[in-house]
């Protein structure tokens, strides 16, 4: 961000001792000049100061300065070398947040503390003019304007392509054309196509390429124009002017062929392109137009767009959830695996929370609306996930520096090859030699490389119910030597469930427990109740003791639950059997629930949280990774071991304050390395920031949210597995990609500029030259695009 002379607005301004508050919080920033802050226009003019600076100075005062996001497309980034200059351009600008250019969308993002026009001025003058982006619900096009651009230079450049080559091939194609219309006039006639083809459909690799290489900022086009345009100079002269150059062949085949093969290769990169985006498009159309909403005692369609929070609305069987909200009446599975990558539709019933864009499968619910707009859960997908499509991974800063000095390296070379082959061959070979350098060389595969793979590999996991919140962690993840799991909640389902019962007539025992714990909201009644296959209703004088137990009479008798303190308390004299039994639960980890009916102590209850399914299958398979598993918790020691020798865990943590987690994530870090995290509760949100990633599960409140690098919208452990999978599998592809780019690279430029003709090898002609560059890129997205196929674990 650079430092200048800034004018912006600010909100929170309403008298005079607010502009005072506002100009003292600027002016004791360093550096600080020209303060000053108006209350008419609600205005602020400083210079001298980081923006970003001035921005957090003002809203801790409580005056937020107004802070323009944009979004703008800017059609001619072309490569690495384009991303490098478009965001030194805008980050040169006083008044600049943040930039950042998105070479597979070419779109720009933006945050603008003052009038953005600015910076679309400024970007324009650097050669990279933007324009507004169209939303994202109509996704441009690009392919169909570069297919009518390709077929019209084939047309053209097919009868010059015959006439030249078709003669060197065909011999008895050459005698007829000199015999007829004669060689001369063929050559005229090439011109004028080839000149249309570079006039036509290739002029904006000029229109764009050529003002680049005036600013001393040559890009992709650059090359193709100083290419193209070379070789058809070159044979113009030679027809228009015979006599000023040495005698030599024409080459108006080789110009027209790059431009219609590099246009071919432009538009298959637009058609794989506009598959990339599709995780996003198809997240966005999850949402239905149009929502049953009540309204004056009746349901009828009206826009999303009026859906407000406390609406009620109905979905029928079949129908999409319009937005986040809560069942108040009805039931029905609900397909929810668009979201949470979980196969298996959740049963709804009245109270239960529904999420936008679910499916209702067997049933009608009425619903009422908690979150609607960019506020349901939807939403926050889609937005995470276009976020984490934009990341840059660590492997891009060396990517990003290699491209910088790539152009203007390539055109050393492409100028030497000529020099050389010119002072040992002739002017003929140099003009090859040249053209096929600057053609070969174009960087496209290595700029497309990496954000490729993100776009598509982030696009996946978020189908997979994976959501990469912090980018970095794509690449971060497959560095984790350790995956450490908070237990409950995370392992376990986080609420108790009856598990056990030790009795002479373990159901009636059980029935009248239901009946004393109707009356009661805590966690132990509730997993009490549920386990009852009926609840009598013939309860009262309940009575509860905080810590304890509760008594109640239930259907005339007298019943007593809870600890054997409670017991003792009513004058009830425990049994021993149901004490020892409930001693060996307690080693598991298992609550005790004490039952006496009427003065005797009838039995035992044991009440536990339940082991997540499929627990023990991730521990392994993650184990089978070569990482170590540790398991983190606040429970006893035996407690905690317990649970982690049902699952196969070894490490094991117990007896941890929540403020003990990060100690104890720095512990296994300094014993096995890297560690990530995995939590779902406000305690662990320090613990998730700590980590190297931390990754949260369904449920977790916004602080463990917005604390963690990764999201996992389903609450199993497989999750898990699922965000290791996509992110090693991205990462395979990444350096696939970049593998192929630097590798084609290498190969080929020393081929183009002929270094081994000398020892017999071959030499590529540019018309190769452009078909092998179009491919490169092609292959690429292509192999990108591989990732939409990636499956769940």
């Amino acid at each position: 961000m650079t430092q200048g002379s800034l004018s912006f607005a600010i909100s929170g301004l309403n008298c005079a001792s607010c502009v005072g508050r506002a100009e003292a919080a600027l002016q004791a920033l360093p550096g600080a000049q020209n303060v000053r802050v108006n209350l008419a226009d609600h205005s602020a003019r400083i210079a001298g100061v980081d923006p970003d600076a001035a921005v957090k100075a003002l809203a801790a005062a409580g005056y937020p300065a107004k802070v323009t996001q944009v979004r703008w497309e800017i059609p001619n980034m072309s490569c690495a070398s384009c991303v490098g200059r478009i965001e030194a351009a805008a980050q040169a600008l006083p008044g600049v947040l943040k930039a950042e250019a998105r070479l597979p969308t070419h779109e720009i993002y933006a945050d603008v503390l003052g009038d953005p026009e600015a910076l679309r001025a400024a970007l324009a003058d650097a050669g990279y003019a933007p324009r507004d982006a169209v939303p994202e619900a109509a996704p441009i096009d690009s392919a169909q304007p570069l297919f009518r651009r390709f077929v019209l230079a084939a047309l053209l450049t097919l009868p010059v392509f015959v006439m030249e080559m078709g003669g060197h091939l065909v011999p008895a194609l050459h005698h007829w054309i000199a015999a007829t219309i004669g060689m001369g006039t063929s050559h005229t006639i090439q011109l004028v196509l080839t000149g249309l083809v570079l006039a036509g459909p290739g002029a904006g690799f000029f229109r764009r390429g050529v003002p680049g290489l005036l600013k001393a900022r040559p890009d992709m086009d650059a090359l193709v124009a100083l290419g193209a345009g070379a070789a058809f100079l070159f044979s113009a002269l030679a027809v228009l002017a015979p006599g000023v150059l040495p005698p030599a062949g024409v080459y108006f085949e080789a110009a027209a062929v790059i431009v219609t093969l590099i246009l071919m290769g432009r538009w298959l990169e637009a058609r794989a392109k506009g598959h990339t985006g599709d995780a996003v498009r198809r997240l966005l159309g999850l949402r239905p137009d149009t929502a049953e909403v009540e309204r004056d005692g009746t349901f009828a369609d009206v826009p999303l767009s009026e859906v407000q929070v406390g609406d009620l609305l109905r979905v029928r069987p079949g129908g999409r959830i319009a937005v986040d909200g809560e069942v108040i009446s009805g039931e029905t599975h609900i397909d929810e695996a668009m979201l949470t990558g979980e196969p298996i539709p959740v049963f709804k019933r009245t109270g239960d929370p529904v999420s936008a864009g679910t499916l209702a499968t067997t049933g009608s619910l009425i619903y009422r609306a908690t979150h609607v707009g960019r506020d349901t859960v939807l939403a926050r997908i889609t937005a995470l996930t276009e976020a984490a499509q934009a990341a840059r991974l660590p492997v891009e800063a060396l990517v990003n520096r290699i491209t910088a000095w790539f152009v203007p390296v390539v055109l050393v070379i492409a100028t030497l090859a000529f020099a050389i082959w010119w002072a040992l061959a002739g002017l003929g070979p140099a003009v090859v030699a040249g053209v096929s350098v600057l053609i070969i060389a174009c960087p496209c595969a290595m700029g497309l490389a990496t954000p490729m793979s993100i776009m598509v590999g982030t696009g996946r996991a978020a189908e997979l119910g994976v959501l990469f919140h912090k980018g970095a962690a794509l690449q971060r993840l497959q560095d984790a030597r350790v995956i450490a799991f908070d237990k409950t909640g995370t392992l376990t389902v986080g609420t108790p469930a009856v598990t056990d019962m030790a009795a002479g007539d373990p159901k009636g025992m059980l029935r009248l427990a239901a009946g004393v714990e109707q009356h009661s909201e805590h966690p132990i009644a509730r997993a009490i109740i549920a386990a009852a296959e009926a609840v009598p209703s013939d309860a009262a004088d309940f009575a509860a003791t905080p810590g304890q137990g509760a008594t109640a009479t239930v259907e005339g008798k007298h019943v007593v639950i809870g600890n054997p303190d409670m017991l003792a308390q009513a004058g009830i004299r425990p049994s021993k059997t149901w004490l020892a039994q409930s001693q060996n639960w307690s080693e598991t980890g298992a609550t005790p629930i004490h039952v006496a009916v009427d003065g005797v102590h009838v039995g035992v209850i044991a009440v536990s949280d339940q082991i997540r399914t499929g627990a023990a299958q991730t521990i392994a398979r993650i184990r089978a990774t070569g990482r170590t598993v540790a398991m983190i918790s606040g429970d006893a020691q035996s407690t905690a071991d317990h649970v982690a020798g049902q699952l196969g865990i070894d490490t094991v943590v117990g007896n941890v304050r929540p403020d003990g987690k990060v100690a104890a994530l720095e512990g296994l870090r300094a014993e096995y390395g890297p560690v990530a995290f995995v939590g779902d509760g406000i305690n662990d949100a320090p613990a998730l920031a700590a980590a190297d990633v931390g990754l949260a599960v369904n449920g977790a409140n916004d602080a463990a949210i917005e604390a963690a690098d990764v999201v996992m919208m389903s609450p199993e452990p497989g999750a898990v597995l699922r965000a290791l999978d996509i992110s090693a599998a991205t990462l395979r592809n990444i350096r696939q990609n970049l593998g192929w780019a630097f590798g084609y690279n290498a190969l080929l430029i020393p081929v183009a500029a002929g270094l081994l003709v000398p020892f017999g090898g071959p030499q590529l002609s540019p018309p190769l030259a452009a078909l092998a560059m179009a491919l490169s890129s092609v292959f690429v997205v292509t192999n990108a695009l591989r990732l939409r196929g990636k499956g769940q674990t």
